[in-house]
């Protein structure tokens, strides 16, 4: 994750993240089945969390030399428990300065996190080798009900103020990103995947959310503005997300895929 705040309520909380760390994995398989390897050396995972990625993609290229960074010193230090082979460090996405070359770039829902993706992704794609891989998953989700409400929530209440400007609004248009990267690289493959996760009613989605979207507008309210932003958050999400008869709800989210594949070969 990208967010630098460091006190208990902003900085990004391994344990709340991963619980649901399969629905959350699920993703960076997909993406990383699609990486073309043969014999990768070194690889790294930008935005790395907890290491769950981290892991996907040492089995993904074994015999690499595989490191994460994180912003987050609590997702480094549950990555470093994780995965005591991997080297681990505490660094900003936006100005991370390693030269590589890596043979994969792995950034799983990290960078929607991360402005000027025009500088960005050319910058990335610069650390690769000859033959490397960027791998790219960024949740698309913003126009689904569970971000639609945190919008309307946040203007409607006495923390708009606070929460003035706090939401994401980058969404993707693959043609954008086909037209930056291609240039650059020898293949580029795009695509969207809408995954529907089965949650155990509306706490679960608010639980998931606490684990992403909702944490930078709890990290800007006082403890009751909290409490009471959840609890009208819980409420629309009932109405958004009806369970079914056993109780479930379905939790429909939408995920951005980019694998840009460098010239040349290993």
């Amino acid at each position: 994750m990208t967010d630098k705040t460091t006190n208990e309520h902003s900085d990004w909380h391994a344990k709340q993240y991963m619980l649901f760390e399969n629905e959350r994995t699920r993703p960076v398989r997909d993406l990383l089945a699609a990486v073309p390897l043969n014999g990768a050396r070194l690889a790294v995972d930008i935005g790395c969390g907890p290491g769950n990625s981290t892991e996907v993609l040492a089995e993904r290229v074994p015999g690499a030399s595989v490191s994460g960074i994180d912003s987050s010193a609590d997702m480094i230090a549950a990555a470093r428990r994780r995965l005591p082979q991997c080297r681990f460090e505490i660094s900003d996405v936006s100005t991370w300065d390693a030269h590589g070359p890596y043979d994969v770039i792995l950034a799983n829902a990290v960078l929607q996190w991360v402005p000027d993706h025009e500088r960005l992704f050319p910058a990335l794609v610069a650390k690769l080798a000859r033959g490397g891989s960027l791998a790219v998953q960024m949740p698309d989700n913003l126009d689904e009900p569970a971000h639609r409400l945190l919008r309307e929530i946040a203007i409607d209440g006495p923390w708009a103020t606070k929460l003035n400007g706090i939401e994401r609004t980058m969404r993707y248009d693959a043609n954008w990103y086909y037209a930056l990267l291609k240039p650059l690289c020898a293949r580029v493959d795009v695509w969207r995947t809408v995954y529907h996760h089965p949650l155990a009613g509306a706490d679960a989605v608010v639980e998931w959310f606490k684990g992403s979207a909702l944490r930078p507008f709890l990290a800007a309210l006082d403890d009751a503005e909290r409490g009471a932003f959840v609890q009208r958050y819980r409420d629309e999400i009932v109405r958004a997300y009806p369970a079914l008869a056993d109780g479930t709800v379905l939790l429909p989210f939408p995920r951005f895929f980019i694998v840009a594949t460098t010239r040349g070969e290993r």
